[in-house]
């Protein structure tokens, strides 16, 4: 393990590696975790370990062990599927998918999930929790099983029933909150302090962007280590856009590539708290410089894309770093947008996203009706869960069965059309 130590996102302090607590003890922000990088470029002077099979095929720039009899589960290592049949609809000759909807949960999140637990038993802990509007909690709860630890899931009450059926089979104690994510989040952070549980939240707890960054490194390694010109992110809390990035600006400083791609963060339009934040900077010629003083806005979030619905984003100044650094794009999209694209993505596809995983394909669409993309470009977007998580979305925008007779002349009215 290279890890040095954390670095305050929004006040730059620093602190040592045996540091505790989740949050700067100066300014109360966010933390990152700081490799010897110098010492991981000589390691992965050739690239990654070729032996080695998901997520720890990347332990040089992980801050946990593998445990020594390898992880009982496989997270990443996930498909990139070229998707021209979709790309024609946007005039783009490059268009991908990452799909992590295989990994064991059937979420992105297990990637942070596998650093954090393991985290979790470096640290002896027995109980591990989470807030969560139903992703995170499911991949805490997969990978707690898995690990023989106990798990504590703090979801809002209207968590979809598919998402609360994973949590419970998996054996976690699942409390729904009268109140929506936020309200879930401040409750976990209170029972954790209170009670010595690990807390796994994200945005909150560092190691959960190591997971996450992990998608970028193998991205570069599908594309025959090249660098894609732009990777659209669907965005909530902002843990998952500040990772990617993270994981590409790393690529860069252990000298594996020369160039960086752009991160483009999309967000429903009726929680966009990350890209209002954006613009605003944007319109007021704010610099990068300028960005660890600002305050990322708050709304009143209600989306069907349930996995980005959050009024307060838990790592927002990460996120709105990430994409004016990068030179991204802000984009937002509305609910009908949403429901389409997710329907697209299966039909043209094959993928079957959840609707916050067909946000980007969304943005995607937005943006070449604006001109805004070069038809060869190298697009990839991220597919961070399976539609089967929440399938209302998706069925709004499909075509209704056809009922029929059980017999041929009805089947071959049916398929003439004539039936309804």
């Amino acid at each position: 393990v290279h890890m040095t130590g954390y670095q305050c996102i929004a006040c730059a302090a620093s602190q040592p590696v045996d540091f505790s607590a989740f949050l700067c003890p100066v300014c109360g922000g966010n933390l990152d975790i700081r490799y010897d990088y110098d010492a991981v470029s000589a390691i992965l002077s050739n690239g990654f370990d070729e032996a080695a099979k998901g997520v720890f095929r990347y332990r040089a720039l992980l801050p946990v062990a593998e445990p020594e009899d390898g992880f009982p589960l496989r997270i990443g290592a996930t498909p990139l599927y070229r998707a021209d049949r979709l790309g024609r609809q946007a005039g783009l000759n490059r268009l991908y998918l990452k799909d992590d909807s295989p990994n064991p949960s059937a979420s992105f999140k297990d990637r942070a999930s596998v650093v954090a637990l393991c985290r979790a038993q470096e640290v002896d802990a027995d109980v591990v929790a989470t807030a969560s509007t139903g992703n995170a909690g499911s991949s805490m709860a997969c990978l707690a099983a898995a690990m023989g630890l106990d798990a504590v899931v703090f979801v809002p009450r209207s968590a979809p029933a598919a998402k609360l059926a994973q949590l419970r089979a998996y054996g976690a104690r699942v409390l729904a909150v009268r109140g929506n994510y936020d309200a879930a989040f401040d409750l976990c952070l209170a029972a954790t302090s209170a009670f010595g549980w690990y807390n796994r939240s994200t945005g909150f707890n560092p190691f959960s962007r190591e997971g996450k960054k992990t998608c970028a490194f193998e991205i570069w390694e599908d594309l025959g280590r090249e660098v894609p010109d732009r990777v659209i992110v669907p965005t909530g809390d902002g843990n998952i856009i500040s990772g990617i990035w993270k994981g590409w600006r790393e690529l860069q400083a252990v000298g594996l590539i020369d160039r960086l791609p752009k991160i483009d963060c999309v967000q429903s339009e009726r929680s966009a708290a990350v890209c209002r934040t954006v613009r605003r900077l944007r319109a007021s010629a704010q610099t990068v410089g300028d960005v660890c003083r600002v305050q990322v806005e708050q709304v009143e979030a209600s989306t069907a894309a349930d996995s980005i619905c959050v009024d307060r984003p838990r790592d927002g100044l990460a996120a709105v770093r990430a994409v004016m650094e990068s030179g991204g794009a802000a984009v937002t999209v509305e609910e009908n947008e949403i429901a389409t694209a997710a329907f697209e993505m299966a039909r043209l596809a094959g993928v079957f996203p959840e609707p916050a995983a067909a946000v980007p394909w969304a943005a995607v669409k937005r943006m070449a009706d604006a001109g805004e993309l070069d038809r060869e470009e190298t697009v990839v977007c991220l597919v961070t869960g399976s539609g089967l998580k929440d399938v209302a979305v998706a069925s709004s925008a499909a075509p209704e069965p056809v009922v029929i007779e059980a017999e041929l002349r009805a089947v071959e009215r049916a398929i003439a059309g004539e039936e309804r």
